[in-house]
C-alpha cells in the first residue's frame, strides 16, 4: 500500500475522481465515497475512501475534512456525487442534472 501512494506523488497518476463503490448484499445496496482514478474501475484500487452512502435511509456519512482536501487537490466528484455533497452541505453551489430530458413535444411543435 505504501508503495501505492509513493506513486500517487509522481506524475504517473490520470486525473482522480470522488466515485460511489457498491457495496452490501444483493437487494440491500450501500456505498462507500471513494477518490480513485477517473478511469479505473470502481472495484479496482482506490486512493482514500471518504465515507459511506446508504440509499434506503438517504444517510450520507463523510469525513467533511477529507473531501475538502481531495477537491483541493483537483479531484472532481461524479455528478451523482456533487449532488449528495450539496443536498448535504458538504460543498456549496448547484445541482448537477444526471438525466437528460428528451423534450418531445417541443421538437414536435417546431
Amino acid at each position: 500500500m505504501l508503495d501505492f501512494i509513493t506513486s500517487l506523488r509522481s506524475d504517473k497518476i490520470g486525473m482522480l475522481a470522488i466515485k460511489l463503490k457498491r457495496i452490501g448484499k444483493r437487494k440491500q445496496a450501500a456505498f462507500r465515497v471513494i477518490v480513485a482514478e477517473k478511469k479505473s474501475k470502481v472495484y479496482g484500487r482506490y486512493v482514500d475512501d471518504l465515507g459511506s452512502y446508504n440509499p434506503h435511509t438517504k444517510a450520507l456519512g463523510v469525513k467533511k475534512d477529507r473531501v475538502a482536501h481531495w477537491l483541493a487537490r483537483g479531484a472532481q466528484p461524479t455528478p451523482t456525487v456533487h449532488n449528495l455533497l450539496v443536498k448535504n452541505g458538504v460543498i456549496s453551489g448547484a445541482k448537477i442534472p444526471v438525466h437528460k430530458r428528451i423534450e418531445v413535444k417541443a421538437k414536435a411543435a417546431a
